[in-house]
């Protein structure tokens, strides 16, 4: 009996202790699989999505955070626009306030940390008791560290992006730039702000930085030097429309919009509109070529100023005898450029004037565009003063196109920001003839060899244009000691391929210039001075070395004295 009841006890122990064993079993591979899980979280977090924050706080009325923005390069395919990876700063307030924390200490170590957040901003948001409040956007990484080193309870980081500008100011009137949403706020990326919200996309512009750095540097050189207000400069491909280059000064730095202070936020290319002076007479005389108005052969009496009313016109530097329409060209007569205007009439000029695109405002791929400034109703009078250009304003880019067209064989294409692709062809329309072109291009090229523009005369290529020196108005009347200084230069002239527009705003004489502030001193030579610089880089060859000259008895044959 004894021996029966060792063995039922025996058989008891090793049941419980088989049973203990596969207790430890289950145990030992349930945790297991908890420390595998576990380990798992680890490795995702810590490897395979360090470089993601995760989403703290949720609210429905928050829209969802654009994640990206689309490039934008120049013709070339240098980044001129992009978006960073950023932290913003927020602090979930209620969490704030039941860790027991003081508003009035935290916010004085964020102030400190962060100069744009202010005193009393941190402590409003951080008393508001609300679940999102954003403190600051856009924090450095060194600025993210050190907040977090400050282990205030209650804030977290948002990831978000940053628009970049890799040029810095020099786009930035093409580009302008957007707000700390991301949402396009001037220039391109306004006006392509749906494009760009594509992420997949890449918008490539007509803009060569390096035209486009030639041409900032060539006219800040000359606003510093003539102490200037500002100024605007153009080149355009005569052949399609495309803009190289648009610069507007003074200038932004579009990654600080603090810098959008006075003027440097207002496009002078583009948005403003000048009297532009004498540039206007290549219009006038090209109207009354092409119109058969007048022939190259005719001439107008010069030798005293036009009365009109109470009002004289005269000539800057008087020739005092009659002047052959090439003449009045290279010596930029204002008498004689009335009495052609005169032939033709005011039907005729507006004809010409809307023809090239100066009646109209700009179609141009930026909101920043100015409407021309022209007369209510067209006296005589306007006539005679458009015809050298004072009476209508009009912005550098419509004149830039304008002459492109009058040198180009006619024809006038719409100005534009956006490369265009080979092969591709955009709407153009014939404004003169051709013959009218080629003589033209004959008269622009005698302007700069022995006019007003001698000083864009380059060693290189073939340079033909005109000046334009306008006073500006004040008050309703004309001040003489304040000015626009343009001009404008078609290279090169045997087969003519980039206008290039320079116009200085309010350049004052310097010693120098012997006190002059004219366009042939102040604007001309920033034109030689790019033309120079960018014809090498655009790979323009230069032009043949040989040129013909004009005999007496030619039309084109200038008298110079006398």
């Amino acid at each position: 009996m004894e021996l029966r009841g060792a063995k039922v006890k025996q058989q008891r122990t090793k049941r419980a202790i088989e049973t203990g064993h596969n207790r430890t079993l289950v145990a030992g591979a349930v945790f297991g699989v908890l420390f595998l899980v576990l380990a798992g979280r680890v490795v995702d977090l810590s490897l395979l999505r360090g470089n993601q924050e995760p989403e703290l706080v949720t609210s429905p009325a928050r829209e969802e955070i654009e994640t990206s923005r689309a490039n934008i390069m120049d013709r070339n395919g240098i980044l001129v626009a992009t978006s960073l990876p950023t932290d913003s700063l927020f602090v979930d307030s209620k969490a704030f306030l039941e860790a027991g924390e003081k508003p009035t200490m935290a916010a004085r170590k964020l102030s400190r940390l962060l100069p744009e957040l202010s005193m009393d901003k941190a402590v409003k948001h951080l008393a508001s008791g609300k679940r999102f409040e954003y403190l600051v956007r856009n924090l450095t990484p060194e600025q993210k560290y050190q907040v977090n080193l400050l282990g205030i309870p209650g804030l977290h980081f948002q990831r978000e992006e940053r628009r970049t500008y890799p040029q810095g100011p020099l786009l930035s009137h093409v580009l302008g730039y957007t707000d700390v949403d991301g949402r396009g706020i001037a220039g391109i990326e306004k006006s392509f702000d749906h494009q760009l919200r594509a992420p997949d996309g890449t918008l490539q512009l007509s803009i060569d930085v390096r035209v486009q750095s030639v041409m900032r540097q060539a006219l800040q050189e000359a606003i510093d030097e003539f102490k200037a207000l500002g100024g605007a400069g153009v080149v355009m491909d005569v052949q399609t429309g495309e803009l190289l280059s648009l610069v507007s000064l003074p200038d932004y730095d579009p990654n600080d919009t603090n810098t959008i202070q006075g003027d440097a936020g207002f496009n002078r290319a583009t948005k403003g509109v000048y009297e532009m002076g004498s540039i206007f007479k290549l219009i006038n005389t090209a109207m009354a070529l092409d119109s058969g108005v007048v022939n190259i052969n005719d001439t107008f009496d010069a030798s005293k100023p036009l009365r009109i009313g109470r009002f004289s016109i005269s000539d800057y530097h008087a020739h005092k005898r009659a002047l052959t329409v090439p003449e009045i060209l290279v010596f930029s007569s204002n008498i004689g450029s009335a009495q052609i205007a005169l032939e033709a009439g005011a039907d005729l000029q507006r004809e010409y004037l809307d023809r090239l695109g100066l009646l109209n405002t700009t179609s141009v791929e930026i909101p920043e565009v100015g409407a021309p400034l022209v007369p209510v109703t067209w006296r005589k009078s306007s006539i005679m003063t458009i015809s050298y250009g004072h009476g209508i304003a009009v912005s550098p880019l419509q004149l830039d196109s304008a002459i492109s067209a009058i040198a180009n064989g006619g024809v006038l294409h719409s100005p534009t920001l956006l490369k265009i692709k080979k092969g591709e062809k955009l709407p153009a329309q014939r404004v003169i003839s051709q013959k009218t072109s080629e003589q033209m291009r004959k008269l622009m090229r005698l302007v700069v060899l022995q006019g007003s523009g001698k000083n864009a005369n380059s060693k290189y290529y073939r340079v033909g244009g005109k000046t334009g020196t306008a006073d500006k108005q004040e008050g309703g009347k004309y001040n003489e000691h304040t000015r626009i200084s343009s001009f404008i230069g078609v290279f090169p002239m045997e087969n003519p391929r980039y206008a290039v527009l320079a116009m200085v705003d309010g350049p004052q004489g310097i010693k120098r210039t012997f006190g002059y502030a004219t366009a042939g001193w102040v604007a001309a030579p920033i034109v030689k001075k790019v033309v120079d610089r960018i014809g090498p880089m655009l790979g323009m060859s230069p032009s043949p070395a040989v040129e013909e000259a004009y005999k007496p008895g030619d039309p084109l044959f200038i008298k110079t004295k006398g």
